[in-house]
């Protein structure tokens, strides 16, 4: 008998282990895949942030480099004239004066109307539920642009064309919130809340002492979300403002773009929109990704 052992299914002279070679062939193609797929993800990342480098880097230096090719990505000289234009001509502090108090007021009102209606909905029993969740449903499904029209004659008949109240108003009417708020509120524990039930708290107080503070990752989303979406919104303000004064900044920024060909004000413009965004969202990031999570594992 020979002194060589052979291993269990392998036979003398049968050449290289097939398994070990398929592992080590899949494991190369493996490699090759998360390589291709961190080198696409990566471009992709480099073409969504070249208009953002290519705002912020207008924004701070002289108009007359703004559209020189190729495109000049850091500024030789640094300079802050453009957002002193732009803060001169044009009405901006009244512009960024209005869209803070409009976001503000539709942002807070979003918050007490459907943190307190998506509760009612998802806990507590009352006639004509499920009528009221298939109402919000059917209006999930009709575009804003439908109803323009009427809401926009209701808006000229009341006298409110061109006043706050034609910006803030209609803004506090938004099913998808509500249904947002109505479907977190249901991953809530139940059992907290009938606990309190039991010792005879009163409603008002379960919602204030209990459920409030356990909401609090979603009342986060439903902030980020509003203030993001009204933040940028532009075609409503648009329809029932009619004089630079009663301008949001978004809309008023058109008119830097209209009124000459300052590229570097207009970016300076766009910068300073964007910024709250960011800001809101790095605040509230913690919450914001808690909120997007909440309810994705049972148990």
């Amino acid at each position: 008998m020979s002194s060589t052992s052979l291993a269990p299914g392998r036979v003398a002279g049968s050449g290289p282990d097939p398994v070990g070679t398929t592992s080590t062939a899949a494991r190369v193609v493996r490699g090759v895949v998360k390589v291709l797929s961190y080198t696409v993800l990566v471009l992709f990342a480099i073409a969504t942030l070249i208009p953002f480098i290519w705002m912020i880097s207008t924004a701070f230096k002289p108009n007359e480099l703004s559209m020189e090719m190729p495109p000049v990505f850091i500024p030789p000289e640094p300079t802050l004239k453009n957002f002193e234009v732009f803060f001169k001509q044009m009405n901006a502090w009244r512009w960024i004066f209005n869209s803070v108090v409009t976001v503000s007021i539709i942002t807070l009102g979003h918050v007490i109307l459907y943190t307190t209606a998506g509760y009612a909905l998802a806990k507590l029993s009352f006639p004509g539920r499920r009528l009221v969740f298939g109402m919000v449903i059917i209006a999930l499904t009709i575009p804003l642009y439908v109803i323009v029209v009427p809401l926009y004659q209701m808006m000229f008949q009341f006298g409110w064309m061109n006043t706050y109240a034609a910006l803030i108003i209609p803004a506090l009417v938004g099913p998808a919130n509500l249904f947002l708020m109505k479907q977190f509120m249901q991953t809530l524990p139940s059992s907290l809340i009938d606990s309190a039930r039991v010792d005879a708290c009163p409603e008002w107080r379960i919602f204030l002492r209990v459920v409030l503070p356990i909401a609090k990752p979603g009342i986060a989303v439903l902030a980020i979300f509003t203030f993001m979406g009204y933040w940028n919104g532009f075609f409503w303000p648009l329809i029932v403002t009619q004089t630079s004064e009663m301008r949001t900044l978004t809309v008023g920024l058109t008119s830097v773009r209209y009124g000459s060909f300052d590229y570097g004000s207009l970016m300076a413009g766009s910068l300073i929109a964007a910024a709250p965004m960011f800001l809101v969202f790095l605040i509230f990031q913690r919450y914001f990704l808690k909120g997007l999570t909440v309810g994705a594992v049972k148990g």
